[in-house]
Formats: structure tokens, sequence, C-alpha cells
């Protein structure tokens, strides 16, 4: 799967943030959600209107942004 087919991003949308097409769900927020021990169900319990694929290419969005940094020499 390529997060592009699911994930975008559009200024008038979440102001700019990347968003599950279709759903004005922050790939911030899923991410976030996860982190704090939300599991796949309880988010798609919660928002019925997306599927696992969504969570998952969040998940490959945010892998690929960590990915391409460089230059990072401290996390404090």
């Amino acid at each position: 799967m390529d997060w592009r087919d699911r994930i975008g991003a559009d200024p008038a949308i979440m102001v700019g943030k990347p968003v599950i097409k279709g759903a004005r769900i922050t790939v911030e927020f899923i991410i976030q959600a996860l982190g704090n021990g939300w599991s796949f169900t309880d988010i798609l319990k919660e928002y019925p209107h997306i599927v696992e694929d969504d969570i998952r290419a969040c998940l490959q969005y945010a892998h690929d942004l960590i990915k391409n940094l460089r230059g990072l020499t401290s996390l404090a």
C-alpha cells in the first residue's frame, strides 16, 4: 500500500495538515491516539468512517517522514 493513496493535504482542510482523505482526521491525531494507548479497534469504533488501511497509511506516512530526517544530533 502507498500512503499517498489515503493521505492528503489541502490548505483549505485542517490548515493544510496531512489528513486521511475524505475524513478530516489528521495523521497527527491518529499517531497521538496510538501513542496514548488506543488500539486500531478503539479508533475504528470512534471513527467508523475510516478503515484499518487508513490507520496503517498514517503509520507509513510518519515512518517516511522520520526516515527522511537528516542532521538530527540530539533529541533533547
